[in-house]
């Protein structure tokens, strides 16, 4: 399969345009990282005339790259996209772009899904606009001191660290404003910078952007604000519980639509709480879905240990205006600004079935007009949640519940839903498999 002529075309000028002599592709892992490939600027354009081959061991191995299905791993059509094409941070004269498979193998593919629930949203004449923030820790390790530590007892960076704290912006504002740097060469644009609670936490909320490009910039902050602070021998960490001790660390999304007008689909200021009804219906969707379509947004088992009572996280389906205790914040300031807030993402999410899901879901509740119960001011992180709207307590039980979905297979497609939940059992079947210190402080001679 090859890319359309047009689509060829704007490639090459892109990156003529920008000087480039090499390229750097980067294919879209199921797990959210950038496989990298580097290439001349000449042969790059070939690619994206002919075609982009690329093994499909992407799709069969884990995030430990452990294959868990035999097969001769076959070359796959991908395609690069024209749109994405941007300046590499780290080196002169070089460029990037992303690329992802295509044909009936990238039915599987989380951009593909994403791109999908885009396009329903234009066929009723909507633009989506989004943007994820995310939390991380950063360690004074690097990848070699922690295998060394066995990934235990590490220094963390900005140990003396408060939320807000000027004191830390002061101390290392050089590094912070090269990660901005870093990302404004790529086109992601940083809302703000700043500290959060505990020690070298930091949270980034992205500027938003209109339809996939947010969930690319997502994917790329991540991606290159690991490589960013290596090159800084430093570690950052996007994990989303790493101890007990610790916040969970958080990567919510926020997503407004907008008409061909550019007016905003989910503000009426003559309703009680500034909603449109097509906003209420789009939530009544997400609300209904969520339990069942959770592993999408949460996808490692570690996702899991932030979404308990008391770690400042929701662990039920649920929404409430300006409501921080609430699985989705409705955002009210103005009618401009008026948007959701999805909470219950953490920062280790992948961005692109976070959008995918956000989306499908609500456009269910518009299509099927699905009213929502009243939003509520009450603490949700203090509350019981009824059966139906509590979350999977695991990836096992997210992943099954997206398996037994016949909406899910409707809106997202058989072939991604039976891939990505073998991945997901695939995963929850290494963890069981593991024994944690807690257990054998807590049970060794004693049982």
């Amino acid at each position: 399969m090859t890319n359309d002529n047009c689509s060829a075309s704007d490639f090459e000028k892109a990156v003529r345009e920008m000087g480039a002599k090499a390229l750097h592709i980067g294919m879209v892992d199921p797990q959210g990282e950038f496989r990298d490939k580097l290439v001349s600027a000449d042969k790059a354009i070939k690619l994206a005339k002919d075609g982009y081959p690329f093994c499909e061991v992407l799709y069969f191995w884990d995030i430990a790259e452990n294959t868990y299905r035999d097969g001769a791993f076959v070359d796959r059509p991908a395609t690069l996209f024209a749109e994405t094409v941007r300046r590499y941070p780290f080196a002169e004269d070089t460029a990037l772009c992303l690329a992802d498979f295509a044909g009936d193998f990238g039915r599987r593919s989380p951009r593909n899904v994403c791109l999908e629930q885009i396009a329903r949203a234009a066929e009723r004449g909507w633009d989506v606009l989004s943007a994820f923030e995310f939390e991380f820790f950063v360690f004074d390790e690097t990848a070699e001191t922690m295998k060394a530590k066995n990934y235990r007892d590490l220094t963390h960076f900005a140990q003396g660290n408060r939320t807000y704290s000027l004191q830390t912006s002061a101390l290392y504002g050089d590094l912070l404003e090269g990660l901005e740097e870093t990302m404004a060469t790529m086109d992601v644009k940083l809302d703000a910078i700043h500290t959060e609670l505990g020690p070298g936490c930091f949270e980034a909320p992205l500027t938003y952007a209109k339809g996939i490009k947010a969930a690319d910039d997502a994917f790329l902050f991540k991606n290159f604000a690991r490589s960013y602070f290596a090159r800084n021998d430093l570690t950052v960490s996007f994990m989303s519980k790493l101890s007990p001790a610790l916040s969970g660390q958080s990567g919510h999304l926020h997503l407004s639509l907008r008409d061909r007008d550019g007016k905003p689909v989910f503000a009426d200021p003559d309703s009680p709480d500034g909603l449109s009804r097509t906003a209420r219906h789009f939530i009544g969707g997400l609300l209904k879905l969520m339990p069942e379509l959770l592993a999408m947004c949460s996808s490692t088992v570690n996702a899991y240990k932030r979404l308990v009572p008391g770690a400042w996280a929701p662990i039920s389906a649920n929404w409430g205006v300006q409501n921080r205790t609430a699985a989705v914040r409705v955002i009210n300031d103005s009618k401009e600004a008026t948007r959701l807030e999805f909470r219950v993402p953490s920062a280790d999410t992948n961005p692109y079935l976070a959008l995918a899901m956000l989306i499908g879901a609500g456009l269910y509740g518009v299509e099927n007009e699905i009213e929502p119960a009243p939003s509520s001011a009450e603490n949700f992180y203090a509350a019981t949640p009824s059966p139906d709207a509590a979350f999977p307590r695991d990836l096992w039980d997210a992943a099954q519940r997206l398996k037994q979905s016949p909406l899910a297979r409707t809106i997202f497609g058989d072939d991604f839903v039976e891939s990505f939940v073998e991945s997901r059992e695939v995963e929850f079947s290494h963890y069981q498999k593991q024994v944690s210190e807690w257990e054998i402080r807590r049970y060794l001679g004693v049982v």
